[in-house]
């Protein structure tokens, strides 16, 4: 399962978003998230990834 955040960073002249994955533990079964601020091209890439 993984999710966009809505909102989109704006620094200078570079367009970036902040991706938000939801991952789950092997050992403990728990959900876990994991954040990144990158290129908005990245992001599907990104989400895909295991």
């Amino acid at each position: 399962m993984a999710k966009k955040t809505v909102a989109t960073l704006q620094s200078s002249s570079k367009r970036l978003t902040k991706a938000i994955k939801m991952v789950k533990s092997p050992k403990s079964g728990a959900y876990t998230f994991v954040e990144a601020v990158m290129a908005p091209e990245l992001v599907n890439e990104w989400l895909s990834q295991k």
